[in-house]
C-alpha cells in the first residue's frame, strides 16, 4: 500500500509539468491558428522623377567650329641681288616696320654700279658706230660691183653688217644689265606690308645672296584650319574643292586679344587634295582680306600674323530639321522618349550634326515628342517616368502624368 502510494506520487510530480507545457503548446497552436489575417496589398513600381522637353522641328544652318594658326599670304626674304656696303638704311626697316610699296628700305653703295653704267653707255655708242661703218662700207661695195656676176657676201661687206649688229646688241644687253644692276642696290618691295626681321644695318658689306631680313603683306592673310570627315559632311564641300570667285562658305575668326573677344571674317577659298596621314584629316584654307585695314575686329584690332583664332564655318541648310537640347542624346546615338502613357520608350536616332547645347536629328523622333533630359538610373523601356516641368507647359506635363496613373 505504501509501495503504491510512493509510485502514484513519483508519477504525478513528472507527468504534472509535461501535461502544463503540452497544454501551453497547444493553446499558442490553437491561437496562431486562429488569428486573423492581414490585409494584404499590391505595392505599384513607383515612378522615376525627370526633367523632359520637347522635339523642336526647323530649318536650320549647320555650323562647324574649328581653329587655327593665322598666317600670311605673302612672306618673302629680302635677299641682295648685288653686293657692296650698306649705305644707308630707312627708319621703317625695323621690326614691325610699315613697309609701303616700291619704299626704299636699304640702299647699297653705287659707286662700281654708276661707272659699270657708263662703260656700257660708252660700249653701246662704238657699237653704232661700227655698224654705220659696216653699213656704209657695204653700200660702196655694192655701187661698186653693180653689174659685177658672182660676187661673194663678203665682198659685199654683209658678214661685217651682221657681225656689228650682233656687237651692237651685246653691247645693249650690257647697257640693260647695268641699268638692272644700279637699280638693285636700292632695295624695295612691290607690296605694302609690315617687316618680321632685320638681318643688316648700316655700313655693313653684303654679298650677293645674303638675307637682309623678312617681311609680309598685309593685304591678305591665311589660316589653317583642321577638318574631321563629319566636319567634312557638314560643309557639304568635296576634298579639292576651290571657292568660286567672291568666296567660298563664310568664316568667323575669333580670339582673345588685350582683354576683349575679337571677331573678324573671311571665307573658306579651299581644301586640300589629300588627307593628312598622321592626323587622318584634312586642311582647309580660309582668308581675310584687309586684315590691317577695313576688315580690323570691332575693337580695332588686326588680324594680327601668328595669332591662334578659333573659326566658325557656315555648314549645309537643312529643312525641318529635328533639334533636341544635347543632353538628352545618350550614348549610341539613343533617345530616351515619355510617350502618351508616361512609359519610357528607348529609340534609335540619325544625328546629323551637334553642338554644345543641341543635336539635330534626321530620324527616329518627330516633332513635339518628349525627350528626357535628366539622368536615368537602370533604364527599362516600359518603366513609369513622372514628369518634371522644365520647359513645357503645365498642362501637358499633367497630361502626360494623368495618362501615366490611369494607365496603371
Amino acid at each position: 500500500m505504501l509501495l503504491g502510494n510512493y509510485l502514484v506520487k513519483n508519477l504525478v510530480k513528472y507527468l504534472a509539468p509535461i501535461v502544463v507545457i503540452g497544454l501551453g503548446v497547444g493553446g499558442f497552436v490553437l491561437l496562431q491558428a486562429n488569428k486573423p489575417k492581414p490585409e494584404e496589398k499590391q505595392e505599384t513600381a513607383r515612378a522615376v522623377s525627370v526633367f523632359v522637353d520637347k522635339v523642336q522641328q526647323s530649318n536650320v544652318d549647320l555650323k562647324v567650329t574649328t581653329s587655327g594658326q593665322v598666317r600670311a599670304r605673302t612672306q618673302v626674304d629680302l635677299v641682295a641681288q648685288v653686293g657692296g656696303r650698306v649705305e644707308s638704311v630707312s627708319p621703317q626697316f625695323i621690326e614691325g616696320g610699315l613697309i609701303e610699296p616700291n619704299a626704299v628700305l636699304l640702299k647699297i653703295e653705287d659707286t662700281d654700279y654708276r661707272l659699270a653704267l657708263s662703260q656700257a653707255n660708252v660700249q653701246v655708242a662704238q657699237a653704232k658706230l661700227a655698224l654705220d661703218q659696216a653699213t656704209a662700207d657695204a653700200d660702196v661695195a655694192r655701187k661698186q660691183l653693180r653689174g659685177a656676176k658672182g660676187a661673194s657676201a663678203l665682198a659685199l661687206k654683209k658678214p661685217q653688217i651682221a657681225q656689228a649688229r650682233a656687237q651692237l646688241a651685246a653691247a645693249e644687253a650690257a647697257l640693260e644689265q647695268a641699268q638692272v644692276n644700279l637699280k638693285r642696290t636700292h632695295i624695295s618691295l612691290p607690296f605694302k606690308g609690315r617687316v618680321i626681321s632685320k638681318a643688316v644695318d648700316i655700313g655693313q658689306y653684303v654679298s650677293p645672296g645674303t638675307i637682309l631680313g623678312k617681311a609680309f603683306a598685309t593685304d591678305v592673310v591665311e589660316v589653317r584650319l583642321p577638318f574631321t570627315d563629319s566636319q567634312l559632311a557638314t560643309l557639304g564641300v568635296p576634298v579639292g574643292y576651290v571657292a568660286p570667285e567672291g568666296g567660298g562658305p563664310e568664316v568667323s575668326l575669333s580670339a582673345q586679344v588685350a582683354g576683349h573677344t575679337n571677331y573678324w571674317n573671311g571665307h573658306l577659298v579651299r581644301l586640300d587634295a589629300s588627307v593628312d596621314p598622321q592626323t587622318r584629316e584634312i586642311y582647309g584654307t580660309a582668308q581675310v582680306m584687309a586684315p590691317y585695314g577695313r576688315n580690323m575686329s570691332q575693337f580695332g584690332m588686326p588680324l594680327a600674323v601668328g595669332l591662334f583664332v578659333s573659326a566658325d564655318i557656315a555648314g549645309k541648310h537643312l529643312a525641318d530639321a529635328l533639334v533636341i537640347p544635347r543632353d538628352a542624346l545618350r550614348a549610341g546615338n539613343k533617345v530616351y522618349v515619355v510617350n502618351a502613357q508616361g512609359r519610357l520608350e528607348i529609340r534609335d536616332v540619325d544625328v546629323a550634326d551637334n553642338t554644345s547645347s543641341t543635336a539635330i536629328l534626321s530620324d527616329g523622333v518627330k516633332a513635339g515628342d518628349r525627350v528626357v533630359v535628366s539622368s536615368i538610373r537602370n533604364p527599362i523601356p516600359g518603366m513609369a517616368l513622372e514628369v518634371i516641368p522644365n520647359s513645357l507647359d503645365e498642362s501637358t506635363i499633367a497630361d502626360t502624368n494623368e495618362a501615366r496613373n490611369v494607365g496603371g
